[in-house]
């Protein structure tokens, strides 16, 4: 995964959303109640929630959480407002970082983040300071464990519905696409009978940099710090290899 640092990879693969399990069940709810709001509060019909449901089930997310939530969202039940935000921002030696924020109250994340990012090495940069380092793409990961399809054939599917490429990691296949051709893609590939364990939006690296030894020490932190936050739901960095660093 060589320059796709989406640092939730890193932070479930570690372990570390049993000792956050508030914090992930935040993230969860706000996922849902975001996709509800964009997309109306019906799973089969919009997919986005039906992927943040799902998830929110396999981290043991209480249904009766999952539905006052949904509640909430399409306005049937009363509470907090959610909006999304895009912070950008630097760390330690360059790195450029890029943070999808859902906060009921803008002034106190970016205080918070702000703080963050100074006391570890960086700054929070203006709008547009690094956003144009990464590209936004559609990414479907799909199970090869007991998938009913196999790597060439997965690929002819694919690419014949407009994705873009088709990768291997070590536990599944991950599609990525074109965002204007997300939907097609999707849809082509649950239509053929293929169970998908996630798809969505997300961002990649344009271009990466290497680093090792306490330089990266000090990224990691500054990240996994980011990622404790609340009201960050995703962390993307330009770091190249990062997860492979992580487990050395």
């Amino acid at each position: 995964m060589s320059g796709h640092s989406k640092w939730h990879n890193i932070q479930r693969r570690k372990g570390k959303q049993d000792a956050v399990r508030g914090q992930l069940f935040t993230k969860l709810s706000r996922d849902i109640y975001l996709a509800a709001k964009e997309g109306g509060g019906n799973p089969e019909t919009n997919f986005r929630l039906k992927v943040a449901i799902d998830r929110a089930k396999q981290n043991n997310l209480p249904s009766d959480s999952i539905q006052r939530t949904i509640a909430k969202a399409t306005g049937s039940l009363s509470g907090v407002h959610y909006e999304e935000l895009l912070y950008e921002g630097y760390g330690p030696s360059g790195v450029a970082i890029l943070l999808e924020i859902v906060t009921d109250n803008r002034n106190r994340t970016a205080a918070d983040i702000r703080h963050i990012f100074a006391k570890r090495g960086g700054n929070l940069g203006e709008s547009g300071c690094v956003a144009w380092m990464f590209q936004r793409v559609g990414e479907i990961s799909i199970d090869r464990a007991g998938a009913s399809i196999g790597a060439d054939d997965l690929m002819m599917l694919a690419l014949e519905a407009g994705a873009e490429d088709v990768r291997e990691t070590a536990e599944q296949w991950v599609v990525t696409t074109a965002p204007e051709q997300f939907t097609a893609v999707r849809n082509a590939l649950e239509d053929a009978g293929l169970e998908l364990a996630d798809a969505g939006l997300t961002y990649e690296p344009t271009t990466t940099v290497g680093l090792s030894g306490e330089a990266l020490d000090a990224v990691v932190d500054l990240l996994e710090t980011l990622e404790e936050h609340d009201d960050v739901q995703n962390v993307y960095s330009n770091v190249e290899d990062l997860d492979s660093a992580d487990e050395a």
